[in-house]
């Protein structure tokens, strides 16, 4: 897939995106539209909970191993399987094991309350994050006066997040290893990795050649893919935004256009684009 039939395919209409592609060793251009429209992303905003408790533990002031008990209002199903479980308290290490691999919201819910909104505002905007930021808990249906969107995002700084990451830069290098573990877990490989034909259920090594780590986003208007894809000798960070019109139906065409992404972003760490 050539990088201008791409592009062209993101100018069609019905569908906003937001995207950035480069070489995280080089820093060339992959691909880049509208890198800085800042889009409705979903659940790819709690890479930034995730953070500030790497944060948080690396301070002294918060354990991994604490057992923190999931509270009622903390329940929540749809995303995520602890709803399914019988154990109401888990380690922090546990819950954001399952915030990774399954973007549970039920976990979201309790660590937001034990880490609190306004660290991870406080923390996201450290890094010099201004149009990124994960908005609230899960709520559903969402009362009025809440963010009607859990998170917002642009592709630059979610790029580059992913990025410095890769690069040990947002923590040292025990956390950034414990962050990238649990987003190695996720399952979700139906957007720009799905043209890899990973193992959905474990694909955190290299499978014909290729490692991938990543978070997702998704509700019935929103489709979003942030995450490093590597060889051996070649790492590409992406961020590839989707939002269109609620009511209105672009989810095929949207995970085509993704597909493509990956299709192109394959070639270039294989050395074919």
């Amino acid at each position: 897939m050539e990088r201008q039939q791409i592009l062209d395919r993101l100018d069609s209409p019905g569908i906003a995106w937001s995207v950035s592609a480069f070489d995280i060793d080089s820093g060339a251009e992959v691909l880049s539209y509208e890198p800085d429209r800042a889009l409705d992303t979903a659940s790819v905003g709690k890479v930034f909970l995730l953070h500030s408790v790497l944060r948080l533990e690396a301070e002294g002031r918060l354990n991994l191993d604490e057992q923190v008990t999931r509270r009622p209002n903390e329940w929540m199903d749809n995303s995520g399987l602890w709803h399914q479980l019988q154990a109401g308290t888990l380690s922090i290490y546990d819950i954001c094991t399952l915030i990774g691999a399954v973007s549970d919201n039920a976990a979201t819910n309790t660590m937001c309350r034990r880490v609190g909104l306004d660290v991870i505002h406080a923390h996201t905007r450290e890094l010099g994050i201004r149009s990124s930021s994960l908005n609230d808990i899960v709520r559903w249906p969402v009362p009025a006066g809440f963010p009607t969107s859990l998170s917002t995002g642009c592709a630059t700084e979610l790029s580059g997040f992913v990025s410095r990451l890769a690069r040990n830069e947002l923590l040292d290098a025990a956390g950034c290893d414990t962050l990238r573990r649990w987003l190695g877990a996720g399952v979700d490989c139906s957007m720009v990795a799905s043209t890899f034909n990973f193992d959905p259920l474990a694909h955190d090594y290299y499978d014909r050649g290729l490692w991938l780590w990543n978070k997702t986003g998704t509700t019935s208007s929103v489709r979003a893919d942030i995450g490093v894809l590597s060889t051996s000798e070649s790492r590409v960070a992406y961020a590839v935004l989707a939002n269109w019109e609620r009511g209105s139906d672009h989810r095929d065409a949207a995970m085509d256009a993704m597909r493509d992404v990956g299709v192109l972003l394959r070639g270039h760490v294989q050395g074919s684009a």
